[in-house]
């Protein structure tokens, strides 16, 4: 059996968890479910760092010993990922003292083969990033991660012989193109290397400076460097060196990082392990900041995300959705309620949950509830199962290479090939004419078809796919799924199976507006009817009611006759992307039943990305005179509601033909 280990960064304890913590963990639980659905024998390590000066400060700053401080903030860590539906293996410390074991036989291995010496150094060291930096590596003589001076210090202390190893490292990485991924990163590390000669790593810290460390064990009054010491957790957990669990899950390592720690794991790690002798990682995958209105997360600054908070208002399935669906992998994103709720309404409700809804009521109108046996495909049909296989084909394989949001897109492009398909099919017409065959093929290649879908979001939302499955009758065996066999078969749904008569699996949600809540409503909590708790305390905002006015004093009153002359038809996106000219607008391409597609220019681009328009039913005023916006002619005009600082699209409570009017 293949083997899949994999491993989150472990998390300093100088600061409570947040929101780059959870995407980190939570992106590495779906990778590990991923697999294990694939049939890989899975391992999943996350933990904590408790080592350093910053931890000495922060404990000294709170009132506490190191200890005291190290315990109380990985435990926050620890607590925090069962509510996101995180399972790991196991929860390292690297207090813990089977980890110091492992790092002095680690160190005495490489002391003792000559690539550990004894010299004085002088450099620029940052007390937040606890390590030296060289001239040319500051910032104006700033450390370019926190914008401070570092302070020279001059000390004798012990190094690692890195620059043996540049050679080696770079040719790796040239031999081995996924060894560090997404390719921009790997270009940047093959930069580093060839900016000038590496230099000899200084791996201790005197103990008349440090005490909150492990020890060299050949050197009793010094500690070891963080990081040499961090680093090492990846095989100390596994039993390092002769553990059953290190010779079984170390040849399918997969390391997971945020791109602020990329040099330590793409030069520091692997040149470690080539110097004790050890093959090293897989894939280094390393992704962006999440952004708070264009700018990182920061304590000082106030923007910090709470994880929780997030879960609490619009539940746990939406959160980790909008994170590997917002965020394309290896570079940044943009944090904001907005985009979260968007997310929800547009792909989860509109999407995903309205089609649960519409197809498990048609099922109990029309067949009591239980699955129809299939007859005769029509091309029609044939057409959508092609599409339905290439969707999972891509999905697989988009998500087993680190590219979850484009795996989730290409998941999405059958989701609402299905809700077309139900209006293209029309299976009341086919009821009220009695073709029962016909409406029985219908009614089974939908149901079967959402079975796909759930299953392949069982890595993603495991909660809400598995209430998915329970809908169509079906119980989860994670063992007995072969995701990557799906594409390429059919008939996993078998008739006669009962399923749900209805689903209110993803209802729709307002943005929470604290400020706005009366104190009744800010306190309340609830569930989606199946459980899945999709949105457990999202709250519309109150809005107060608005003083009557009669006609005569409203001055925008017309006659029925004029609203008569506005034509007002739903249509889909079929197409959509930037204005060329305009950062605030969008060229949309929208199906109104006509000849070809009408082009709209809409001014909608500060509240959607263009993936979160593609596929949606809009409402258009269709017999609006054409005129042309920064270049490009728009052939009618989207209707939108504005909300706080946001916008909702003007929509229909189900999905209806393209051209259907509005009266």
């Amino acid at each position: 059996m293949d083997r899949f280990y994999v491993t989150t960064p472990i998390y300093y304890v100088n600061a409570k968890p947040h929101l780059g913590h959870a995407y980190t963990t939570i992106v590495a639980d779906s990778m590990r479910r991923f697999q294990r659905l694939l049939g890989k024998d899975t391992y999943f390590l996350t933990g904590t760092d408790e080592h350093g000066d910053k931890i000495v400060q922060a404990a000294e700053k709170a009132g506490v010993s190191p200890k005291d401080f190290v315990d109380g903030v990985s435990g926050q860590f620890r607590d925090l990922w069962p509510h996101l539906g995180v399972e790991y293996d196991q929860f390292i410390r690297t207090t813990d003292p089977e980890h110091k074991k492992v790092v002095q036989a680690f160190l005495q291995r490489v002391y003792d083969s000559g690539d550990i010496y004894f010299g004085e150094y002088g450099g620029h060291y940052c007390y937040g990033c606890e390590r030296f930096y060289t001239e040319k590596e500051l910032e104006n003589g700033l450390c370019p991660q926190h914008q401070v001076k570092p302070e020279y210090i001059a000390e004798k202390n012990y190094f690692f012989r890195m620059s043996k190893y540049q050679g080696w490292l770079k040719q790796h990485i040239l031999d081995n193109p996924d060894f560090i991924r997404p390719e921009r990163y790997r270009n940047e590390v093959l930069s580093m290397l060839d900016s000038g000669a590496l230099e000899d790593l200084c791996i201790s810290r005197p103990k008349s400076r440090l005490t909150w460390g492990i020890e060299l064990p050949f050197d009793t009054d010094y500690v070891c460097y963080v990081w040499f010491d961090a680093l090492l957790n990846y095989v100390s957990a596994l039993g390092w060196p002769d553990g059953d669990r290190f010779a079984n899950y170390w040849p399918g390592v997969q390391h997971l990082v945020a791109k602020d720690i990329l040099k330590p794991h793409a030069v520091f790690w692997p040149t470690m392990l080539k110097a004790a002798g050890l093959e090293p990682y897989n894939n280094l995958n390393v992704h962006g900041y999440w952004l708070v209105r264009d700018t990182k997360m920061s304590k000082s600054l106030g923007n910090v995300v709470s994880p929780l908070e997030m879960i609490d208002r619009y539940g746990l399935n939406a959160f980790r959705y909008f994170l590997l669906r917002e965020m394309h992998f290896g570079s940044d994103a943009s944090f904001s309620e907005e985009a979260l709720v968007g997310r929800l309404n547009a792909d989860l409700a509109n999407d995903l949950g309205n089609l649960y809804s519409r197809v498990l009521s048609m099922t109990a109108k029309y067949f009591g509830g239980v699955v129809p046996a299939p007859g005769a495909y029509t091309e029609e049909d044939e057409t959508l199962r092609a599409l339905a296989a290439e969707a999972q084909r891509n999905f697989c394989n988009l998500f087993g290479r680190v590219r979850f949001s484009n795996a989730l897109e290409s998941l999405w492009e059958l989701v609402r090939a299905l809700n077309k398909y139900v209006d293209s099919a029309a299976p009341w017409t086919l009821f009220k004419q009695g073709d029962t065959k016909r409406l029985g093929t219908v009614m089974y290649t939908l149901l079967e078809s959402m079975r796909k879908v759930a299953v392949h979001l069982l890595p993603v939302m495991p909660e809400a796919a598995t209430s998915m499955l329970a809908q169509l009758g079906l119980e989860v065996n994670v063992d007995a799924v072969d995701l990557g066999n799906e594409a390429e078969t059919w008939g996993g749904l078998q008739p006669g199976t009962t399923v749900a008569g209805a689903s209110n699996l993803f209802p729709r949600v307002e943005l929470v507006r604290e400020k706005d809540e009366p104190a009744e409503v800010a306190s309340s909590k609830g569930k989606s009817a199946d459980g899945a708790g999709t949105a457990k305390n999202a709250k519309p905002a109150a809005v107060a009611p608005a003083p009557a006015a009669s006609p005569a004093e409203d001055a925008g009153v017309i006659d029925f006759e004029d609203f008569q002359k506005v034509d007002i038809r739903m249509g889909t996106v079929v197409a959509v992307e930037r204005h060329p000219n305009a950062d605030k607008l969008l060229r949309v391409e929208v199906d109104l039943g006509e000849e070809k597609p009408r082009q709209i220019v809409a001014g909608l681009a500060a509240y959607f990305s263009p993936e979160q328009l593609q596929g949606r039913q809009v409402a258009v005023v269709a017999n609006l005179a054409p005129r042309k916006l920064r270049g490009l002619e728009s052939q009618g005009m989207i209707l939108a509601v504005r909300q706080g600082e946001g916008m909702e699209l003007v929509s229909v409570s189900g999905p209806v033909s393209p051209g259907s009017k509005v009266s």
